[in-house]
């Protein structure tokens, strides 16, 4: 059957959707969460389990951290907290609340029909762990080497671009 894989696809669409248009970043970020774990179903249908877990932990559990970070590093204050408990209504949670709801209903639907024998929903094999690793350090040796080195860069010029100079008046105290 094809539809877990539709429906997931149609959830990975309107929730990236409401990532683009939404105004708001908190409901962004959670739109986005959604949009990956739909993702990472996606992967699971189509017989690529780890990639699935790594879309899981590496970017819907990186997010979160780094949001949370975030909003620790900015303590935003009394008056945010008012207007965050003015945003926070029912009808803004309705669509990702959907969207999940639709999301666990298909894991659930899965994991207990014939999807968790050993055959393959919709690919010819499924992919692990050992394959991922060799096609990335032999055939892809170069482009993984280049990712790390465009990474490196970034995290050098965030720290640069983030870090404060000390003032004079903090150095005197």
């Amino acid at each position: 059957m094809m539809w877990p894989f539709y429906l997931m696809a149609l959830v990975a669409i309107i929730s990236t959707i409401r990532v683009v248009t939404n105004t708001n970043p908190v409901h962004a970020l959670l739109s986005l969460i959604v949009s990956l774990l739909a993702v990472a179903g996606i992967f699971m249908i189509v017989g690529a389990p780890f990639a699935g877990a790594l879309e899981i932990i590496v970017y819907a559990g990186a997010i979160m951290v780094l949001f949370v970070f975030v909003v620790m590093m900015l303590n935003l204050g009394r008056h945010t907290v008012e207007q965050e408990r003015k945003w926070l209504t029912s009808e803004t949670w309705a669509v990702p609340a959907l969207m999940s709801f639709l999301l666990g209903l298909t894991l659930v639907w899965m994991l207990s029909g014939e999807y968790t024998t050993a055959g393959h929903v919709l690919g010819r094999e499924v992919i692990g762990p050992k394959a991922v690793g060799q096609a990335l350090f032999t055939h892809y040796l170069l482009l993984v080497e280049i990712a790390a080195m465009l990474l490196l860069a970034a995290l050098v010029a965030a720290f640069h671009l983030g870090k404060r100079e000390p003032s004079a008046t903090e150095g005197q105290e």
